[in-house]
């Protein structure tokens, strides 16, 4: 059986909380005319990507749902990006693995998408 890129790996809460980390990473620049992480082409790939790293990534992520909602009483995409960067800060000594493969995930998926590419003055190729 094959598997496509929007069979995620992840459950959603920690598919959002995905999402919401890596635009935090790399936001869009309309000043240089490209996407964030968080766009959906990019996400589908990110998520394609993770596959091999699933258990690692819901630990992690579920690691700042349960830190969102024990310290602020809401889910990690909900409270506000300053303190969702606190929670990373605050998990990032214990779970250093976890940041290690979202961002290596993250900078490979972005860097391979064609805007991006073409933004940099490369060619989009495979």
């Amino acid at each position: 059986m094959s598997t496509i890129a929007t069979d995620s790996p992840l459950s959603e809460i920690d598919t959002r909380g995905l999402v919401s980390l890596v635009a935090m990473m790399i936001p869009a620049s309309d000043k240089h005319g490209v996407p964030g992480a968080d766009d959906a082409s990019i996400i589908a790939d990110i998520l394609a990507t993770a596959r091999q790293h699933a258990e690692l990534l819901e630990a992690g992520l579920g690691e700042l749902e349960a830190a969102a909602r024990a310290r602020h009483g809401a889910s990690f995409v909900e409270v506000a990006p300053e303190v969702r960067r606190v929670l990373i800060e605050a998990a990032r000594a214990d779970s250093p693995m976890f940041y290690r493969v979202v961002v290596s995930i993250t900078v490979q998926c972005y860097y391979r998408d064609p805007r991006v590419m073409e933004s940099l003055g490369m060619e989009a190729r495979p």
